[in-house]
């Protein structure tokens, strides 16, 4: 079984939450988590997200049962590319959202198995034997400056122009999402998250609250919600997380919104 959980918090500084959730199951019983994190200013950002939220659950929601797994990562990028499409449709078409745009990161499972499709900063964590080892890669100006050597490890989290992204979903007409293979071992966690929680909570923090086991998935949510605004709660925050409890045909979904 695939136990699942979701948890938003506006934080201590923002006015709204551009923040998207949403994980459960399609009507075919595929796991799908979605997170996507708007920008743009006001009213843009929260409205990117939400569109493009809606419309990869939409479409995802239409698969047909047992499809094999390339079937599934082919799904999976072309939802991924028509979210796109529309929100930047809808960014050309009204003034107030010119530019808008929004991260996602979005899994799609069948059974214990499938991908991860990701654009912008928003990551997906797999938790393993007490460690989050993070499955995707950030598509952020600084990201690039470390890779080219220009700056180091320590300077990626506190560099002025970390928020920058080099990719995002919905501001260009075409865009490529990274997709990569995933699959859960029993006890083992798929943890998504938008970068509220990433930039401020560390990735041994992250580990170590997602992955005790005594405690429900709810409670671990909310500490890590806690986490963030103890650390100063200058972002949205919001998380999704996905256990391989067992053997069942159909997740289970607890959710709420802070």
């Amino acid at each position: 079984m695939i136990r699942t959980v979701q948890a938003s918090d506006i934080g201590r500084v923002r006015t709204v939450n551009e923040d998207s959730v949403w994980i459960g199951a399609t009507r075919h019983g595929y796991t799908l988590g979605i997170i996507a994190d708007g920008m743009g200013g006001h009213l843009a950002g929260d409205t990117a997200s939400r569109i493009a939220l809606e419309t990869v659950r939409n479409i995802l929601d239409q698969l047909q049962p047992d499809l094999p797994e390339a079937e599934l990562k082919e799904a999976l990028s072309a939802a991924i590319m028509e979210a796109n499409r529309t929100v930047h449709i809808e960014a050309q078409s009204d003034e107030k959202y010119h530019n808008m745009g929004t991260t996602i990161v979005a899994a799609l499972l069948k059974g214990s198995a499938g991908y991860i499709g990701h654009i912008g900063d928003s990551r997906a964590y797999l938790i393993q034997d007490g460690a989050a080892i993070q499955l995707t890669e950030d598509h952020t100006l600084v990201n690039e400056l470390f890779k080219n050597g220009q700056i180091s490890l320590e300077e990626l989290g506190s560099h002025p122009r970390r928020n920058v992204l080099t990719r995002a979903l919905g501001t260009d007409a075409v865009v490529s999402a990274d997709l990569a293979y995933v699959t859960l071992a029993l006890g083992e966690l798929l943890l998504l998250c938008s970068d509220g929680l990433s930039n401020f909570v560390s990735q041994d923090h992250i580990a170590k609250v997602a992955g005790i086991h005594e405690i429900s998935l709810e409670e671990r949510a909310d500490r890590l919600l806690q986490l963030a605004l103890l650390a100063g709660g200058n972002d949205n925050i919001s998380v999704a997380m996905l256990e391989h409890q067992g053997e069942a045909a159909v997740p289970e979904t607890k959710e709420w919104d802070r």
